[in-house]
């Protein structure tokens, strides 16, 4: 069973023969690190080493897919802005024909050819692909998290405004690249965090209007083209995990272990067997201060409870620095035990 099989069954919950592992999406500066533990010179070599399953390959943050005229990127609030909470271009519009005036990002100016040729030559991985669609972080920086927080109840009609805008160009874009992708991509991953380390950042009434609405259009899109469905949020979402399911989600990333209700144990027991998993190896501890022989028995522990719709990962997939290659290998191999 090629990695490609394996990872699809496991997402379909299908019978199925072995482990799953994706390492994640390390740092750079992690990177050079593991390169010099490993002995490898690139990300490829490095993941065939580990025996890395899955491959994440989306156009949204290759340098050459949006090419504006003025050099402007799909949406670079941050070269505005110095930190989440300041008010965005859109922070102090108060009637919607404003923001529809706003400059919003053109799907005129998209160029897949970069995102393709990866496609082209991944070989038998499981390919993990679409835009990122990071639409609540956009519509956060386009008018500053404290903005958000009391437009969602001050101005409602604003955010909602905003929020189209934004899944409007995801959903153009994604169908652009749908097409011209095809069967070369086995799912549809993206991802916004929702949650922080206690309970969701949003109220359950206000995650059902501003947020699940959006995650519904870009899955329906999604599996019109015969995609798997994964998504990504960090911290504790586990009171919408049910919502997300009914929804289309087949698999959620990361399993941010140490947030409230996200530990394998709660996830088995109210979910199990009905929406597969991948992450769950703790990064705020176990990964970055257990020995290797720890995190073996950590991986084994949580295979045990996830098993057999479970992925092997990073409770986060974004490691730093402090995450040691010796903990990294421990992991890799006892996910394919």
């Amino acid at each position: 069973m090629t990695s490609r099989e394996l990872i699809s069954a496991i997402i379909q919950r299908k019978t199925h023969q072995g482990s799953a592992f994706w390492l994640g999406n390390p740092k750079p500066e992690t990177i050079r690190i593991y390169h010099r533990y490993f002995g490898t010179k690139n990300d490829e070599e490095l993941r065939q080493k580990l025996g890395d399953d899955f491959r994440w390959v989306t156009p949204q943050y290759l340098p050459e897919t949006y090419r504006h005229h003025d050099g402007k990127g799909i949406f670079d609030i941050w070269k505005q802005k110095k930190s989440l909470g300041e008010p965005g271009p859109l922070g102090n519009v108060r009637e919607i024909s404003e923001v529809d005036e706003y400059d919003w990002p053109d799907a005129r100016y998209l160029n897949l050819d970069e995102a393709l040729k990866i496609l082209d030559t991944t070989g038998e991985y499981y390919r993990a692909s679409g835009f990122w669609c990071p639409f609540f972080h956009d519509v956060m920086d386009l008018v500053g998290a404290e903005n958000y927080m009391t437009k969602a109840y001050t101005d409602p009609d604003i955010i909602d405004a905003i929020t189209n805008h934004v899944c409007s160009f995801y959903l153009q874009a994604n169908e652009i690249f749908y097409k011209a992708a095809g069967l070369k991509i086995d799912a549809f991953f993206f991802g916004n965090d929702f949650g922080t380390q206690r309970d969701l950042l949003l109220s359950p009434s206000q995650f059902d209007r501003f947020i699940l609405p959006y995650i519904k259009r870009l899955i329906e899109q999604a599996r019109s083209y015969g995609y798997q469905i994964i998504l990504h949020s960090c911290g504790s979402v586990h009171d919408v995990i049910e919502k997300l399911i009914s929804a289309g989600v087949q698999c959620l990333h990361p399993i941010q272990a140490r947030a409230a209700k996200m530990d394998a144990l709660t996830l088995a027991h109210d979910f199990g067997g009905r929406i597969s998993f991948m992450g769950g190896i703790d990064t705020q501890e176990i990964l970055v201060n257990s020995s290797p022989a720890d995190v073996k028995r950590e991986v084994r522990r949580i295979k045990k409870l996830l098993d057999p719709y479970l992925i092997v990962s990073p409770s986060h997939e974004a490691l730093l620095t402090d995450v040691p290659p010796e903990n990294v290998a421990a992991m890799a191999e006892a996910a394919h035990e």
